[in-house]
């Protein structure tokens, strides 16, 4: 969303993951098997990956293949015959991917080869400075060492509550201060990179690279360098957002982008450079933490719901034989081949029917069918509207379901996390939105705006064409 201004509905992005009906398979959003890794060794290491959803991906491949729309990087280097350049960096392979788009080149950071990757998609090799940064093995500098406390525990808010029972101990790294990274050969340790402001710092030292290697912001034409901190993301996860750790993360970051700025500075000059800082979603609270304020939150256990009794009750009514459902990929229920094959069972009634059962099980604020929102039959309220903008009728599953304010599911495949995202809740859609550098002037807007709105206003800003699916609009502080 933030790369092309455009809701999944039009872009097609409805999640990490969804069950693809044509292959029968669970999808992870930027694999493809048409595109393999440029090193070897690189890909998922399934017995040390905690993230789930690359662990899901059925290949090593990954491209952009699956975003519908173009991107504001496709449009910039697009409207001068790619004489500007694109550069996507994250530690996540989707978080570089989705913001490099069609027409740039991403780089990752592989936790297995420990070293930022690409693949044949965008190139057929490494450009030297890429092989050069990943030559000084710089992940091992953090070996024998620990992720610690900047400051005096007692200038922190969360100083005290260092160890709460829902933070997630990942393969001994800890639930207090000091993180120890350890030697350097756990199968675990660039996972502990990632989970602490290290991750970060990874990537801040491989943009650096980028812009001087790439030779960004030389050339007369404007060129994009889209960086995603994600290490924010997995210590929100694993510890929580209101933990110490999450904490002293933030203020790591800060210091991390002060840096990028820094140099930014001093290679192209903050005078002749737009500054963009945003999220791709907020996310709850641990349910821990809310409770400990009286504040009504839990984790939901879809094993504790009487979902048998359930299901045989909808099979008999709709004569069904075999397996009712196929797959849930948050936020979506897939009905199985057996159902969605068979011309003889009314699939309204039937989808209808499942909301009913659903809606009964605790944590459970809404279900909605696909039939009811693709056909719009829905009451025009936020909340609709925002499940609305996640629908696309290709990849969506047959039932949306929405939890309750500050519950959700937290067990990721096996990993117990503190806190997860994933809704149309406000919480998980306030975000900042900053646009900083180029002579702008401070000010501070009030009114609610949308992270759609980014891509179109970075496009008016340049006068070129807006993504093709852009649905925000432009925001006019940026241009007045």
């Amino acid at each position: 969303t933030l790369a092309t201004g455009a809701h999944p509905s039009h872009h097609g992005m409805v999640g990490n993951l969804w069950f693809d009906r044509e292959t029968g398979v669970v999808t992870y959003n930027v694999e493809d098997s048409r595109y393999r890794l440029l090193s070897a060794g690189a890909d998922v290491d399934e017995d040390a990956e905690i993230d789930p959803t690359q662990r899901a991906a059925n290949t090593e491949g990954r491209s952009p293949a699956a975003i519908l729309v173009s991107t504001f990087s496709d449009e910039l280097r697009s409207s001068n015959g790619g004489r500007s350049k694109a550069i996507g960096v994250s530690v996540k392979d989707r978080g570089a991917i989705t913001l490099a788009g069609h027409a740039g080149t991403a780089y990752w950071f592989s936790k297995a080869g420990s070293e930022f990757v690409t693949s044949n998609y965008y190139l057929e090799q490494y450009p030297e400075w890429v092989n050069a940064w990943n030559l000084k093995q710089l992940p091992q500098r953090y070996a024998n060492t620990a992720w610690e406390l900047s400051n005096d525990p007692g200038s922190y808010l969360f100083g005290a509550s260092d160890d709460r029972e829902w933070e997630t101990d990942v393969a001994g790294f800890g639930r207090v201060f000091p993180h120890a990274y350890g030697d350097g050969t756990s199968p675990y340790f660039t996972t502990w990179l990632t989970l602490s402001p290290a991750g970060d710092e990874l990537v801040l030292d491989f943009a650096r690279a980028a812009v001087t290697g790439e030779k960004l912001g030389q050339s007369g034409h404007t060129d994009f360098l889209a960086v995603s901190f994600s290490s924010t993301d997995y210590v929100g996860h694993v510890f929580g957002p209101s933990s110490l750790e999450a904490e002293e993360n933030i203020l790591r970051l800060d210091r991390t982008l002060a840096e990028l700025f820094r140099f930014v500075d001093e290679q192209v000059g903050l005078e002749h450079t737009l500054i963009v800082l945003s999220a791709d979603h907020g996310g709850p609270d641990s349910p821990g933490y809310l409770n400990s304020l009286k504040i009504p939150a839990g984790y939901i256990d879809p094993e504790a719901w009487d979902r048998e009794a359930a299901i045989e009750r909808i099979k008999n009514r709709f004569g069904i034989e075999g397996k009712l459902i196929e797959q849930y990929a948050h936020p979506y229920l897939y009905l199985s081949s057996e159902v969605t094959g068979n011309s003889g069972i009314d699939r309204n009634a039937l989808e209808a029917a499942i909301v009913n059962e659903l809606s009964k099980f605790e944590g459970v604020s809404l279900a909605v069918s696909s039939a009811a929102l693709r056909e719009g039959d829905v009451p025009d309220t936020a909340l609709y509207r925002s499940v609305l903008n996640n629908f696309h009728s290709k990849r969506s599953g047959d039932i949306y379901i929405v939890f309750e304010p500050n519950w959700f599911i937290n067990d990721f495949d096996g990993l117990t996390v503190a806190a997860t995202h994933g809704s149309p809740w406000q919480y998980d859609t306030y975000v900042p939105i900053v646009f900083a550098g180029a002579g702008l002037e401070p000010k501070t807007i009030d009114r609610r705006v949308f992270t759609t709105d980014i891509a179109p206003t970075l496009s008016a800003y340049l006068r070129i064409k807006p993504p093709s699916g852009a649905q925000g609009n432009v925001l006019r502080e940026v241009l007045d």
